[in-house]
Order: structure tokens, then C-alpha cells, then sequence
């Protein structure tokens, strides 16, 4: 499998680049595309997708999400495959990936790791369990990352709400005021080189129970989004996750 690689330039870019040198995976980078048009080692790098090589198997983005727009017209006109590794996208990007998920296979989780796709099952599962239960995600990376809360924790937040949907999402917590019932509170946390904790707690006053992941290095979501192209290879058109891999 070849694949087109936005984000080339960046920290995840490199992480793809050396995992799939290693030959573990039969893909290949063919070519990238990055705004600082820089060559990574011998990949040729377009620096947006009016120049890119469309003659790929699938697309790969570990960019921002202000690329949202070219970066899916590129990949539906071409009726490529995509996978998705970038967060923080707005509602009306999010539209817009739900409507070429109508066009092409289109892959998109907040976190590629499937220790972070079990803690979400887990939570959603504990909430259900627990009822009554009050409920708390704490989230921690590196200084870099510009979104807050993290795509992952919302990801949390949203499965516990499938199973305890009076709940609302609290983004930190500030000034005066009683914790009320119906709250799922996020804090986050950005300091030194982290790469990724997320802690969900549970308790009904008489007993907590706490979920965690610790990501170690950033090499397991290049893992991951390698493992999802190739999930995508002769997929129909839809929208895919971490989930569809667990239950494959």
C-alpha cells in the first residue's frame, strides 16, 4: 500500500516515516504533503493538495485541523481512502467528514491507540454499571499541544454519555459553586514532553473506581494509524474507528 502523508514535516509525520522503514507493515510513504514543502529524507513533499500525488492508495493526515477542507476534497475526488489522526476539528469540520465518510473510507478517532479505544469501552461500561455514579476525566500532554480538552477525553466524555445521556461535558472548573450531579468534569493538563495520560474517575461516595492509560511513546499512534489503512484497504464508503478494529 502507498500512502500520501499530510503532516510529513511534523513530529507524527517522522513517527510514521521510521515505523514503516522498519518494513512491519506493507505500506509504503510515496509522497507528503506539508506547508513548509521540506523533503523528509527521500519523500517527495507537495506543499498543499492542488500539487500532491493523488497516484497513492490511501491518504494519511497528521496535520492540523484547518487543513479539513482541501484535505477532504483532495481525498473524495480522487476516491482515496483516508485516515484522520487530527483532532480539534470545529462542527462544521466535522460536517464535513461525515459527508465524505458518504464518498470514501474514511477512518477518524480522536486517539490510535487500542489501549485508549479499551479504556473508552471500559468507561462506558463502568457508567452504565454505576448509575448514580459522579464522573471525572483528567487528561495530561506534552506543552505543544494546542487543543484543549483533548480530542480523547471528549471522546470519553461522549461514550459515557451514550449510556448516561443527562450528563454534560464541564471543561475545568473555576470560581464558586457545588459540583452537581449531571456533570462529566474534564481538566487538562499541558506541561513538559508528555505524551498522552488519561484518567477517568468514578465513584459513588461509597467506592472509586479509576481508569487509566499512560501513553510512553508516540510511536504507538503511528501504530495505529498504519493499522487503520490498512483496515481501509477494500472497505466501502463509511465512517470507521478504533471500535471497528476491536470488534473486526
Amino acid at each position: 500500500m502507498r500512502i500520501l502523508l499530510s503532516g510529513l514535516g511534523g513530529h507524527m509525520g517522522a513517527e510514521v516515516v521510521k515505523l514503516v522503514k522498519t518494513g512491519r507493515y506493507d505500506i509504503t510513504v510515496k509522497a507528503g504533503v506539508d506547508p513548509g514543502g521540506a523533503v523528509y529524507e527521500d519523500i517527495p513533499c507537495a506543499q498543499d493538495f492542488d500539487s500532491a500525488d493523488a497516484d497513492v492508495d490511501c491518504v494519511m493526515d497528521f496535520s492540523h485541523h484547518s487543513a479539513s477542507a482541501p484535505l477532504l476534497a483532495f481525498a473524495v475526488k480522487n476516491h482515496l481512502p483516508l485516515v484522520l489522526a487530527t483532532t480539534g476539528q470545529t462542527e462544521e469540520e466535522l460536517a464535513m467528514i461525515r459527508e465524505a465518510s458518504k464518498e470514501i473510507p474514511l477512518f477518524f478517532a480522536a486517539n490510535y491507540s487500542i489501549g485508549v479505544a479499551l479504556l473508552i469501552e471500559c468507561a462506558k461500561k463502568t457508567a452504565e454499571a454505576l448509575p448514580d455514579a459522579e464522573i471525572e476525566i483528567v487528561e495530561m500532554h506534552h506543552d505543544r499541544k494546542v487543543d484543549a480538552p483533548s480530542g480523547t477525553a471528549l471522546a470519553i466524555a461522549n461514550a459515557i454519555r451514550e449510556v448516561r445521556p443527562e450528563l454534560s461535558v464541564h471543561s475545568g472548573r473555576a470560581g464558586f459553586g457545588k459540583r452537581t450531579k449531571e456533570e462529566i468534569g474534564i481538566h487538562s493538563v499541558r506541561i513538559g514532553n508528555l505524551a498522552g495520560i488519561h484518567e477517568v474517575i468514578v465513584s459513588t461516595g461509597t467506592q472509586t473506581l479509576t481508569l487509566k492509560h499512560e501513553a510512553h511513546d508516540r510511536a504507538l499512534f503511528a501504530e495505529g494509524a498504519l493499522s487503520a489503512a490498512a483496515f481501509l484497504k477494500g472497505k466501502p464508503a463509511g465512517l470507521y474507528d478504533m471500535k471497528s478494529i476491536l470488534t473486526h
